[in-house]
């Protein structure tokens, strides 16, 4: 007995330093953003008790859910993208020439800061003498969009780095795990006359579906509460058409000094990312995960 419990100890020693950061930099910032939601501050005097004033005026906002849309777009094209890194990931794996430098290539931009890569595809978006406009005028398209001024398709532009960014880190989980596949089930496969495809679709991508799974939740999660690029490339313009839930955050509670307001669109980030997780957990459990 005395000995399980010196073991208890000894784990709660060992875990106490990662318990109390989380803790502190997590567990008390989110209590405090929902306590601050019920005020009205302007992060300076004195705060004003007004109850659920400020979620209610949330989920009365017209800007609130357009922004909350705009998450949810980011969410489904970064999922949808998820596909295409798995493709990339399976071609790296069946030991193709140069996918030792290819893997590499896809990790620069993992390697970039967020400012630097919103700085570097400004100027490819740039309306007058940016790469992208270059290349369709030269192919004979005489007036090119202006990408990150024209509120139809500045959100889509967006997307596009967004994708990009994060293509290496997806790609190095799955490249991972295809190689943790066993190499006898490949060699099996090959003798019975399995193609390349059918061994990828039936063999290689079932194996790791639950990383697959894994990953989806990532990265919806992660887009609802995506903000540093959009806020560089176009802070949420032009007129609100990228604006996020995280960079609408931001904006009221640094730039119109409604602290308590953005921390009310703040928590209720929170839930709405919390609700999406389980739907998505729920939506992706197995049959034997279910039963179990």
């Amino acid at each position: 007995m005395n000995k399980v419990m010196s073991n208890k100890w000894i784990i709660f020693l060992y875990t106490f330093p990662a318990l109390l950061l989380i803790a502190v930099l997590i567990v008390v910032p989110l209590i405090l953003s929902g306590y601050f939601g019920l005020m009205d501050w302007d992060g300076i005097g004195a705060m004003e008790f007004i109850g659920l004033d400020n979620y209610i005026a949330a989920l009365q906002d017209s800007k609130f859910w357009e922004s909350t849309l705009h998450s949810f777009l980011l969410a489904l094209f970064s999922a949808i993208s998820l596909i295409g890194y798995l493709a990339v990931a399976l071609i790296l794996a069946s030991k193709i020439k140069g996918a030792n430098l290819l893997r590499k290539i896809y990790l620069i931009p993992m390697l970039l800061s967020s400012v630097a890569i919103a700085q570097l595809w400004i100027k490819i978006y740039n309306p007058s003498n940016g790469m992208l406009n270059s290349i369709l005028m030269w192919f004979g398209v005489d007036n090119p969009p202006a990408w990150l001024a024209d509120p139809n398709i500045v959100l889509y532009a967006i997307f596009i780095p967004i994708i990009w960014q994060y293509a290496g880190f997806y790609i190095l989980i799955y490249y991972a795990a295809l190689k943790n596949i066993p190499e006898s089930l490949i060699e099996a496969a090959k003798i019975d006359g399995a193609t390349p495809l059918q061994i990828a679709l039936k063999i290689k991508v079932p194996l790791i579906m639950n990383v697959f799974k894994v990953t989806i939740v990532l990265s919806i999660v992660g887009s609802l509460k995506y903000f540093d690029l959009i806020y560089v490339m176009t802070s949420g313009g032009p007129n609100g058409a990228s604006e996020v839930m995280a960079s609408y955050m931001y904006k009221l509670a640094f730039s119109s000094y409604d602290f308590g307001y953005g921390s009310a669109i703040g928590f209720l980030l929170l839930i709405i990312t919390l609700i999406v997780t389980v739907v998505i957990q729920k939506l992706t459990k197995s049959k034997d995960e279910i039963q179990y």
